[in-house]
């Protein structure tokens, strides 16, 4: 069983027990759980169900590592480069994205 969930202006495939870094949630410091209610799509094999634009009923339940404070990760760092064709025009920064770590326990639908 797998479903399409939306979460942060991003769209995720997960399936049941798989581990996923998702956008920061604004979850309280403490919380161990979470739910999400944006599914898109569930399937579980036989049957696909298809929302407009979400699947009514149907929810996704994932837990943090923890709790939602320790299960913040950081990406890979990534270096933009600004350049201009003229003498000593260019700027290099760099960017780390924060992420959250969560693993997926249970599809309704």
């Amino acid at each position: 069983m797998y479903a399409v969930i939306e979460q942060g202006s991003k769209q995720y495939k997960v399936a049941q027990g798989e581990s996923l870094d998702i956008e920061l949630t604004g979850a309280a410091p403490d919380a161990t759980t979470l739910e999400i209610d944006k599914v898109l799509l569930v399937s579980d094999g036989q049957n696909i169900k298809i929302g407009n634009p979400y699947v009514p009923g149907a929810k996704v339940t994932a837990s943090f590592q923890g709790n939602a404070e320790e299960s913040i990760v950081k990406g890979l760092k990534i270096y933009p480069m600004h350049f201009r064709r003229r003498k000593a025009s260019k700027k290099r920064i760099g960017h780390r994205q924060k992420y959250q770590r969560i693993l997926i326990d249970k599809i309704e639908a």
